[in-house]
């Protein structure tokens, strides 16, 4: 999947406070890769007269949701609310990145 940003090093920041690995690129790229999971999560630059509206959600699966989300908060960035459980089976939360794509990180509920 790749994101676009208008501020790589605003990004790269946030992204690395959540705890994805940079494999390519860095704050003063065009584009840079994060490892996510089995695949990876992709940031390009665009200008400020590139504009994108919502467009959806992307789900990460975790191994320890509260623990991302304690980790999130020490960052300094702003979860949409606490963790809570899902009727579907999920413990979750949602944050908005700077540019204003939205996440979902979930623990499946043994």
């Amino acid at each position: 999947m790749t994101l676009a940003t208008h501020d790589m090093a605003r990004a790269v920041r946030f992204y690395a406070a959540l705890g994805f690995a940079l494999r390519y690129g860095g704050a003063s790229a065009a584009f840079s890769s994060f490892s996510a999971g089995n695949g990876c999560l992709n940031l390009t630059t665009e200008g400020s007269e590139r504009s994108w509206s919502w467009w959806g959600r992307i789900v990460f699966h975790v191994a320890d949701v509260d623990l991302l989300h304690a980790q999130a908060l020490a960052a300094g960035l702003q979860p949409q609310a606490p963790p809570h459980d899902a009727t579907w089976g999920e413990r979750y939360f949602h944050i908005t990145d700077p540019d204003g794509h939205e996440l979902s990180f979930a623990t499946p509920i043994p």
